[in-house]
């Protein structure tokens, strides 16, 4: 009979192995239906673990690390971070021109000569560039910026460092502003190393500056200056004042303002006058208004016969330059102005010139006349330049102390800023006399150098000839000379005054202004 159960005592612990069972003999009916494996151990065969043995996935909480830390900030597991361009890779030491890859940050060594550094060709929202000036020579050999298609600043323009020590960050943001500066240091400012482009006036080159004249009104139309707001230097120079009749003093010259920044328009040679501070400008239209010369009066009974009118102002944004003064034969508040007219006919001082006064001063006094005997006084002193005073009448010594001399202009100042040197803003020289009874100086008293005009003379002295006064130069803002006096009861060429006896050779009419702007364009 076959046997079907086995008693647990009829075997021995241990004595039972696997080959012992026939092949699908041992079924599940055939075991307990709870197996109690409490207290003993199972061994698993000496076999890897695979992920295909494992249903579904471990959670994060089920690990000891269930995130990693990025930038300070903790991220779990299985979540995204975007970390653009944070994480700055900076490069060997850069000695040539380069083109940047955004995320990268460049040590610039310019101790060889400028290097241009240019952005890269395309460009996503939050790609950052990084520049440092490695040894400090930003500002001898600058450091330019390629704008290579994109905006800067939101200006189609390049830009540039030149600053010692310069360090940079650029961020891009889209296509309207381009590249931003998010971080600056030591860096002066940005705003007056960036390029302007412009038109207006008579444009010249000088190597990467422009230069705009005007010797007329007109505008100064912005339409690109980098960075938003740009710096500009100019020269505005007012109309000279004419030169007054009847031993008139010369006309002052046109006042005279100048800035220059080498930064903004490169290293010229600017007058003793320039300062530092130029003007800063926009996309916009900017109004420029140049000042004309004094005219010299109609001729009338009694004195002041000729008299000359003031220059006009010039204007170019904030900078108002005051035109010279005239109608110098004693009407006090004419006399003043940019540079003040020369005291005429009677003993006495000049008029003021910086009136209004402004800093630096955009002119000087006209000359005085010492009190003299007898018609000693009866001559004109210089009007004012902006370098320098009229000069005084009957200042210079004569053998024979009966022979007098009107006084010279005062010489305007020089400036570079077209290229080349020009001088501008000279006074008019102070007006003669001639007489039958008194010894004159037989020589004009000169213009001041810069376009003023000489004073009235008679070649030969107590003859019955003259020169009148002659004008001041056009845009030189030179004033005008004085007028030629010839006694009564004298014949032509001299022309009677309507209802006098006397005669006399009228002053000259003031010289226009000028207004010069200059900016780098490159």
């Amino acid at each position: 009979m076959a046997i079907n159960k086995v008693g647990s005592k009829g075997i021995v612990d241990c004595s039972v192995a696997a080959a012992d069972f026939a092949p699908g003999t041992v079924t599940d009916v055939k075991l307990n239906a709870t197996q109690n494996l409490s207290s003993k151990t199972i061994t698993l065969p000496n076999t890897s673990v695979t992920s295909g043995m494992l249903a579904g996935s471990i959670p994060n909480d089920k690990l000891a690390n269930s995130s990693i830390t990025a930038s300070g900030t903790a991220v779990a597991l299985g979540a995204s971070i975007t970390l653009n361009n944070e994480f700055i890779e900076w490069q060997s030491v850069i000695t040539s021109n380069t083109t940047m890859v955004a995320g990268r940050g460049y040590f610039v060594n310019t101790t060889g000569g400028a290097v241009s550094m240019t952005l890269p060709a395309s460009a996503s929202i939050g790609d950052l560039v990084v520049i440092k000036d490695y040894a400090g020579t930003f500002a001898t050999n600058n450091l330019t910026i390629l704008r290579n298609s994109h905006n800067i600043q939101g200006v189609a323009s390049d830009s540039k460092l030149s600053t010692n020590r310069a360090s940079v960050v650029l961020v891009y943001v889209d296509a309207t502003k381009g590249w931003l500066y998010t971080n600056e240091h030591n860096v002066a400012s940005l705003e007056n190393n960036v390029f302007v482009a412009a038109t207006g006036g008579t444009v010249a080159t000088s190597g990467d500056y422009k230069i705009h004249s005007f010797t007329g009104d007109g505008n100064f139309v912005v339409s690109a200056a980098a960075g938003e707001v740009a710096v500009v230097d100019y020269i505005v120079v007012a109309g000279g004042g004419a030169g007054a009749g009847i031993m008139g003093g010369g006309g002052g010259a046109g006042g005279y303002r100048e800035s220059h920044s080498t930064p903004v328009s490169g290293p010229y040679t600017a007058s003793p006058l320039a300062t530092p501070t130029g003007i800063p400008v926009s996309s916009q239209t900017y109004p420029v208004t140049v000042g004309g010369g004094g005219a010299i009066g109609a001729p009338g009974g009694g004195y002041p016969a000729y008299g000359g009118t003031p220059g006009s102002n010039s204007v170019f944004s904030t900078i108002t330059s005051a035109g010279g003064g005239g109608y110098a034969n004693g009407c006090e508040p004419a006399g003043k102005g940019g540079s003040g007219a020369g005291k005429a006919r009677y003993a006495g001082s000049g008029y003021a010139g910086n009136t209004p006064p402004v800093s630096p001063p955009q002119g000087n006094p006209g000359g005085d006349i010492p009190s003299r005997p007898s018609h000693a006084d009866n001559i004109g002193a210089g009007g004012g330049g902006a370098g320098a005073a009229g000069g005084d009448a009957n200042s210079d010594p004569y053998p024979t102390p009966s022979v007098y001399r009107a006084g010279p202009g005062g010489a305007g100042v020089t400036s570079h800023i077209t290229g080349s040197p020009v001088t501008r803003a000279g006074g008019g020289g102070g007006g003669s006399r001639t007489s039958n009874t008194v010894a004159y100086a037989n020589a004009t008293a000169a213009g001041g150098a810069g376009g003023g005009g000489n004073g009235g003379f008679s070649p030969n002295g107590a003859q019955c000839n003259g020169v009148a006064g002659t004008a001041g130069s056009a845009n030189t803002g030179g004033g005008g000379g004085g007028g030629l006096y010839h006694g009564p009861n004298l014949p032509a060429p001299f022309p009677q005054m309507p209802g006098q006896q006397d005669r006399c050779l009228p002053g000259g009419g003031g010289g226009k202004g000028i207004v010069i702007i200059r900016y780098k364009f490159q």
